[in-house]
């Protein structure tokens, strides 16, 4: 026992530099120090990791990663990355004063000789990194671990930068909050019942919902009682993306859905919940409002993919274009597994004829790719929508996809009130 943390012999022998080497040693250094502060009282062995700290914040991220590569740290579990600060097929594409553009590839760089997966994605899961009910991980990026816990069933943190990468080299993690069966217990919960069948049907639903969960919820584990069987992996990943945005949550039932509730008694644990809240139409209206920060008139942009857009998101962006150009630029953020598809049968070129602008390996909220004066960018994204203003210094617009297209076709803010009940 070192301190009140119990190590078995072959973490004291990472922890001593006896096996892995510096960078090893650096690394669980880490993992054991954060444990303690959190109150763990030993670590967890982990299956996979996703990583968060490649996307540059400082020089000192990027030093720090650097050191572990040069003493050797290399992964022990599979990793992915999440977005970095730049689109490496496209550099120029993020207005990154020379300097800080060669730290950000540096940082990136240093991922990946580590033997990270060089994903560049915030949406893993939707790449092939899908760990199984129950399995320990370490994951990153709110959204991601928020789709970990609640669709998968996997069992995460949230975790910070470098921890995660810490995690990932030592196969650890430290064994305290949702790595724990007894912290996953739902105490809330939020009743969609009441909601149309169409409502909950709706696509833009589901990030609406997410953002309100985060308010309601904060970092309170609740339960949806509602959502209808056959939500896809969109739907759900737009919802949690919401729920991580606006609140600090990494874990939300979804009865029927969620592995480990099958229903909303067993998501509570066969105890009474300490609050039930019943969502009105009336309340989703508001909090569809409260993501928009500008009203009628021009739109300088839209944006989608936040998380990062997927195939079947693309084609549909596609179908609900009807081939009209655009007359604002369409940003779309998603990964290199997507583009790779849609460049296979040349709908990417299609798109782009359009008026997209892909952005791959990176996302319009975590680097300047937006016109650096600031205008109306409109977005189906909840988390977009948060982030807009203080990351970007644009106003945001919430509509549907549709609303979107509509928008980007006619210059200025089109929205169905209709969709909406």
């Amino acid at each position: 026992m070192i301190g009140a943390m119990e190590l078995t012999d072959e973490e004291r022998a990472l922890l001593a530099g006896e096996t892995g080497g510096k960078g090893a040693r650096m690394a669980m250094e880490l993992v054991v120090e954060a444990g303690r502060m959190l109150g763990a009282r030993r670590l967890v062995p982990i299956t996979c990791s996703h990583i968060d700290g490649c996307l540059y914040h400082g020089d000192s991220g990027v030093l720090y990663c650097e050191a572990l590569a040069e003493g050797g740290a290399r992964v022990s579990v599979p990793a992915t990355t999440n977005v970095g600060a730049l689109n490496l097929l496209k550099p120029d594409q993020s207005r990154l004063p020379p300097e800080r553009r060669k730290m950000a590839y540096r940082l990136m760089m240093a991922h990946e000789v580590m033997g990270c997966r060089p994903s560049w994605t915030c949406a893993p899961y939707q790449a092939g990194m899908r760990p199984g009910t129950g399995e320990q991980v370490a994951w990153g990026e709110s959204n991601a671990v928020a789709f970990a816990n609640t669709v998968l069933g996997a069992r995460t943190n949230r975790y910070g930068d470098f921890l995660d990468i810490a995690c990932a080299i030592t196969g650890r993690a430290p064994y305290y909050g949702l790595h724990r069966t007894q912290n996953r217990t739902a105490r809330l919960v939020i009743d969609i019942t009441g909601l149309s069948v169409t409502l909950r049907r709706e696509s833009a639903f589901f990030p609406v919902l997410g953002a309100m969960i985060g308010r309601l919820a904060g970092e309170t584990v609740c339960v949806i009682d509602g959502v209808l069987p056959g939500a896809t992996d969109d739907q759900l990943k737009a919802l949690c993306a919401g729920a991580a945005s606006t609140g600090a949550v990494a874990l939300i039932h979804i009865a029927g859905i969620t592995p480990e509730a099958p229903d909303v008694e067993t998501a509570l644990g066969g105890r009474p919940a300490d609050e039930t809240i019943r969502v009105t139409p009336d309340a989703v209206r508001e909090a569809r409002d409260g993501l928009s920060l500008a009203g009628a008139g021009p739109v300088d942009s839209v944006a989608l993919g936040s998380p990062h857009f997927s195939d079947a998101e693309c084609r549909a962006l596609l179908r609900v274009a009807g081939r009209r150009a655009f007359r604002v630029p369409v940003y779309v953020c998603l990964g290199r597994h997507v583009m790779t598809m849609l460049e296979a049968d040349g709908t990417e070129a299609v798109l782009r004829d359009l008026g997209v602008e892909f952005v791959v390996d990176t996302c319009i909220a975590v680097t300047p790719i937006l016109p650096a004066t600031p205008g109306v960018m409109m977005t189906n994204s909840a988390k977009f929508a948060h982030y807009a203003t203080g990351n970007t210094g644009h106003l945001p617009v919430f509509g549907t996809l549709a609303d979107c297209v509509a928008s980007a076709q006619a210059g200025r803010v089109v929205r169905d009130a209709e969709v909406w009940g």
